[in-house]
């Protein structure tokens, strides 16, 4: 476990990082980041736009260096986009520069979260169960693999999600060999 001050939200889109990385960063008195909400800051643009100008690849590109930009400051709470995790240059950052929790969530509340949400181009193709199941497929193995801890945000409260993260910082902190 590596907390050093950074805490790090990865997992699916519409599980709630964003307003679970505000009420934590709120209870632990560190500045809040969402990697999207910063790289449409500095782009001018929507997500949307960038994946339809630049293409997915375009915007992975812009993700892995504002991740870069994000996880190189100290004390903060950053929500990552959901697809982070696919670049491993992402992944080692994540692993090395702070504390990655995985905030899971069942494919029924992804798709209740995300249904009317148009704002996320890889699910605009109509089948959007069938679509959370793919992506999830790819995506869940990596979320294991770069999490410290995770955390089952399904159906919860913000407030209850960053409480049990808290209390999970402070289990590890204080066992030994953390």
């Amino acid at each position: 476990m590596n907390y050093s001050g950074n805490v790090f939200l990865v997992g699916p889109m519409g599980v709630g990082k964003t307003t679970i990385g505000r009420a934590l960063a709120d209870r632990m008195n560190l500045e809040f980041f969402d990697s999207d909400q910063e790289i449409e800051t500095a782009t001018g643009a929507d997500i949307p736009w960038i994946f339809d100008v630049e293409g997915e690849r375009g915007f992975r590109h812009r993700e892995v260096n504002m991740i870069n930009l994000l996880t190189g400051r100290k004390n903060i709470v950053l929500a990552t986009g959901g697809g982070a995790v696919l670049d491993e240059e992402n992944r080692i950052r994540l692993k090395k520069r702070g504390l990655v929790v995985y905030l899971s969530a069942s494919i029924k509340q992804q798709i209740e979260r995300t249904a009317r949400d148009r704002n996320r181009p890889l699910l605009q193709n109509g089948n959007l169960e069938q679509t959370i199941k793919d992506l999830m497929v790819v995506r869940e193995p990596l979320y294991l693999e770069v999490a410290d801890v995770v955390v089952d945000a399904n159906r919860r409260n913000p407030k209850s999600v960053s409480n049990e993260i808290i209390k999970q910082i402070k289990t590890h902190q204080q066992s030994p060999g953390s």
